[in-house]
This record gives C-alpha cells, structure tokens and sequence, in this order.
C-alpha cells in the first residue's frame, strides 16, 4: 500500500465561503500565537517548548477561548505540529552549519490553510460514482460540493484544506494499491532548456520532446497585471485585491499547465518502458546567480520545473514496478563523453553538436541520453533487467556501444 494525494477542487456557497475564512483566520492566528509563546518561553525561561508541551497549552487556550471551542481538536494540533516541523527544520540545518531559516510568523498569503489528521475526525470524503467528484463534510462548515477524481480508489487518510489564488481545495492523502502497467523497453533521457527531453531507447529510436515553455508565453499578460497592481497604490481598496488576485490566478495557471504536461509525460514514458535512466540533476547548483546576463537562463530553467519532473516520473515508475537509475553525472559526463568510443572532449554550452575522432556524429543531447542508457544497463546487474522486463530487448543497444566504466 502506498500513500497519494488527490486535490480536489472545493465549491462552498456564500455562507461556507465566510465560514471557511474565519477558520483560515484562526488557524493562522494559532500558528502565529504558537510561534509567538516558544520564542517568549526562550528569551524569558530560556526554555524550548516541544510539541506535546504546546498541544498542553492549546489545550488551556480552548478553554479561555470560545472561538477555538468550536473548531476541531485534531485539525489545531495538526497546525502546531507544522510550526514543530519548522522548528525541526531550523535546528537540523543549524546542526548542518547551512543558513538556518528561522521560523517566522505568517500573514494571511503565506499560508496555505490546515490539515486533518484522521478520516471520520472532524472530516468525512463521499465520493461520487466511479470516484469521480462527490462531496466532503467539513466539522463547523457542512457539506461542501467537491470536482476531482482519483486515478485509484482507496482508503482516505488526511486531508489539507487548501487557500490558493482566490479557490478553495481539498488535499486528500489516499492510501491505495499502485494500479499502473509498464512497458518492455529501456529508456534514458537528457534533460534541457531548449528541448526538454531528449530520448533514446533501447531498440535505438530517439525522440526530442519540445520545452512548451509555459512562463514565457505568459510573460507579456504577467508584466501588464503586475504594471495594473503597481498602479494601484492603495493596497486597502478592492481594486488592488482584484488585480492582485487576477495575477496569482494566471501563475496558478501556468503551474497547472506545466504541472498537467509532467504527469502526462511521465505516465507515457512508463507505460512504454520498463527501465528509466537520468542523470543526477543539481537545480540549485545550475541556477548560481551570475548577474544580469544569466537571469533569463536561469528563468528558463526554473520554469521548467526539473525537480518536480523527476519526481513524478520516479513515483510513477515505482507504482508500475520499473527500474529508476540515476547515474552520476560527474563521474559520466554524458555531455562530454561520445557514447560509440567513450572518449572524453570537452564542450561549452553554445557546442549543439557531437562529433567525434571515431567517426560518430549527433545531436549533443541525443548523444548525452544514450551515453546514459549504455551505462545504465551496464550498471544494472542481470537479475534486475530480467526482473523489470525483457532482457533480450535491453541488450541489443548494450552491445553495439562502448562499455563505460
């Protein structure tokens, strides 16, 4: 069993709009008050509260506080717990001698809303048929229409009530039996900017998966909407709240997009394949500040969204069974490495074409992805390719190119 999330979009009339604002508030005015008490308790006492010594203290604040009476238990400890993980976050990079974050108090655009913890206690999901949409039962709020379906049933475990762009959502964690099927085939893929993937299989087809590049083609609606907010100089009138809300809709979008096409990407390359190979990617490194000149490069590859890539595809991988490997990158060198002799030649970024003493010549990322695929299957032990897939139907590239060591 594993857990997945489902988002789904939340429909609230009038009533349970204002009635889901005010329990936004007190959330965030307890995460605050929370925050608050541990950094007087350690200036005046000179003591760090746990989270079983705040959820005593929360305790005491829903006697002395009839707001807090009517809002579910479970749900306040959930939002101290995240003001705990914070704090756990902060001492472990302390520990690690990395900038440390100190937790800080919230306003109502940093967060994000609160959390459930058990199903049944203070939440209740009712799906429609076929899983697809239905209704969730919030404790003080109702009965609220929901739009949303999970791609495999399950059980629901937790649940994020979600304040994002102006709409309301419900994050369901779902504890269920991966449902997906893989293919017999090997892959590896170069990621970059200009073409997002680069792909080559084991039965030698290559494949070049355009950037759709989402920000950019938004970039010119971006700049107007945040020229109309600066405009607005008084940020109290609901003119500015308008154009504020106008323009976290249009990233909301943009995320989504980018977001829809990951997932659809990554459910084709696992149901084709059944042993995927990339490079270790290092996002923070790639994106080192470098003045001006590199400001719309680095751009250009947050907007790509790498990380998240990778991610998806690696969960969806290990829902249908199929081999991930990431190879090192500075151990390999894909870029700089030809994948028929296995000599090295350095190459600078604007260098879009591999040609090499032997004889070989190609696409740079073309030859990057299959300089992956080849050490990835050399890597792999035997065993492993008969378990994921057809060994027959990897070994065919394996044994036309030059074994890297």
């Amino acid at each position: 069993m594993i857990n997945r999330k489902v988002t789904y979009r939340m429909y609230p009339n009038k009533k349970q709009a204002d009635s889901l604002s005010d329990m936004f508030g007190i959330h965030l005015r307890v995460y605050n008050a929370a925050l608050e008490e541990r950094i007087r308790m350690y200036r005046e006492e000179n003591k760090s509260l746990s989270f079983s010594d705040q959820c005593k203290i929360l305790t005491q604040w829903r006697q002395q506080h009839a707001s807090l009476v009517a809002i579910n238990a479970q749900s306040l400890q959930v939002t101290i717990k995240r003001l705990d993980l914070a704090f756990q976050a902060f001492y472990r990079r302390l520990k690690l001698g990395e900038t440390p974050g100190f937790p800080r108090f919230k306003s109502s655009k940093r967060f994000s809303g609160w959390g459930y913890k058990t199903h049944g206690d203070g939440w209740r999901l009712f799906e429609g048929s076929n899983e697809k949409h239905g209704k969730i039962r919030l404790s003080g709020i109702g009965m609220l229409r929901l739009r949303g379906k999970a791609r495999t049933p399950g059980a629901p475990k937790t649940c994020e009530i979600i304040y994002k762009a102006g709409k309301w959502y419900a994050s369901v964690t779902m504890e269920r039996e991966p449902n997906r099927s893989m293919g017999d085939k090997a892959i590896a893929f170069d990621w970059g900017v200009e073409k997002f993937l680069t792909l080559h299989d084991s039965k030698g087809h290559t494949e070049f998966i355009d950037n759709p590049r989402h920000l950019k083609s938004a970039l010119k609606k971006l700049k107007m909407l945040q020229q109309s907010i600066a405009r607005k100089t008084n940020k109290s009138t609901n003119n500015r709240k308008k154009a504020v809300e106008a323009f976290a809709r249009e990233h909301v979008k943009i995320t989504n997009r980018r977001r829809n096409f990951h997932h659809q990407l990554a459910a084709r390359m696992v149901k084709e394949n059944s042993l995927i190979a990339a490079e270790t990617l290092s996002v923070k490194s790639m994106t080192v500040s470098a003045g001006i000149r590199k400001r719309g490069l680095n751009r250009e590859i947050l907007s790509t969204a790498p990380t998240q890539f990778y991610h998806l595809l690696k969960s969806k991988a290990e829902e249908a069974g199929a081999l991930w490997i990431e190879i090192p990158t500075r151990q390999v060198k894909p870029s700089q490495t030809c994948h028929c002799c296995g000599a090295k030649m350095k190459k600078s970024l604007s260098e879009r074409w591999h040609d090499c003493s032997c004889g070989a010549s190609c696409d740079r990322d073309e030859n990057a992805s299959k300089v992956i695929l080849n050490w990835a299957l050399n890597w792999a032990s035997g065993q492993e390719l008969v378990e994921v897939g057809s060994r027959r139907s990897f070994a065919t590239l394996n044994q036309e190119t030059y074994t890297i060591l």
